[in-house]
């Protein structure tokens, strides 16, 4: 199986052989084009370098991205459709809303999302979008419970309630809740609010017309992607937005999920694929790369801060 050693040596033997400027770009792009060639299928890869750069301005899904996505898909055959290779903290829910729906007016409902590793948030909303997750026993997706401000929507709503409860229980308490709810802008429940119900209207549709369209029963289908929503939406049952979603989950979930390693072949051109992308983000100033198996990519770089004297 490639792994990371595999992927070093060959860029260490660019560098050789080649002097070439940028050795990972070539590996990633020999890769990306063995997975075109193994599948017959269009490749997109978006990576973010999260877990590398942390906190960095841009590493999460934004409006900027659909530029980069534009980008990738010019010039390819849309007739074959695309399997879009996805690493991701998450990110804005109207940028990912629009980048599905440019995504689907492109590729109609064939499209497949290949998760190497991560796809949290925001990424398994489009995950949820496509017509079949590819995933590995190592993959992971995760709650799709929407943040606002960089606080959890649910968990505000669930403050409010708990305040409530126990205030008309005992008004007395409302000098200890005070300081708590204060801390919100007057607005902001009603943001949280409405943040919830637009993320779950967006996974309810795309699952049941997109990756439950072939459930014919229309009761059966909805019942289903609510199950879906409501496991991925549990605030209290996830415990956490950085929960982890392992394979066995999402299936239990009711995602349609395809095991990676029933095919070995393919399982390990996307490993290598996505150690490629990995070592770029590591190993260089790049954080986010959206690319295509045409080599046509757009890589976002980490500006280098002055040095105070």
């Amino acid at each position: 199986m490639p792994n990371w050693s595999e992927v070093l040596n060959e860029i260490n033997q660019l560098k050789v052989e080649l002097n070439a400027q940028s050795p990972s770009d070539i590996v990633r792009r020999k890769y990306l084009k063995k997975l075109f060639e193994k599948t017959g299928r269009n490749v997109i890869a978006y990576y973010s370098g999260w877990l590398s750069k942390p906190n960095l301005e841009g590493i999460q899904i934004t409006d900027e991205d659909k530029n980069a996505i534009m980008m990738a898909v010019h010039e390819l055959d849309r007739s074959v459709g695309l399997d879009l290779v996805l690493h991701t903290p998450g990110g804005e829910l109207p940028a990912t809303e629009s980048i599905i729906d440019y995504l689907h007016r492109m590729f109609g409902d064939d499209i497949r999302v290949i998760v190497p590793q991560i796809a949290m948030s925001a990424g398994t909303l489009i995950a949820c979008a496509s017509k079949e997750i590819l995933m590995g026993t190592h993959s992971n997706l995760g709650p799709i419970d929407p943040q606002v401000r960089g606080v959890p929507a649910y968990g505000v709503i669930e403050e409010f309630r708990s305040a409530a409860e126990e205030i008309k229980e005992d008004p007395h308490k409302i000098h200890v809740w005070g300081p708590i709810l204060s801390k919100y802008h007057p607005t902001f429940l009603s943001q949280c609010q409405n943040a919830i119900k637009h993320g779950r209207e967006v996974a309810l549709y795309h699952l049941e017309n997109n990756m439950l369209k072939g459930i014919t029963n229309v009761r059966t289908r909805r019942g289903r992607a609510r199950r879906i929503v409501k496991g991925l939406t549990d605030y209290s049952g996830n415990g956490s937005h950085a929960k982890h979603i392992h394979i066995d989950e999402c299936k239990k979930l009711g995602l349609r999920v395809k095991d990676l390693e029933k095919d070995p072949e393919l399982q390990d051109i996307v490993l290598t694929v996505h150690h490629a992308f990995m070592n770029t983000c590591m190993n260089t100033p790049s954080f986010k790369i959206i690319e295509n198996h045409l080599g046509r990519a757009l890589v976002k770089l980490q500006v280098a801060q002055p040095v105070q004297g």
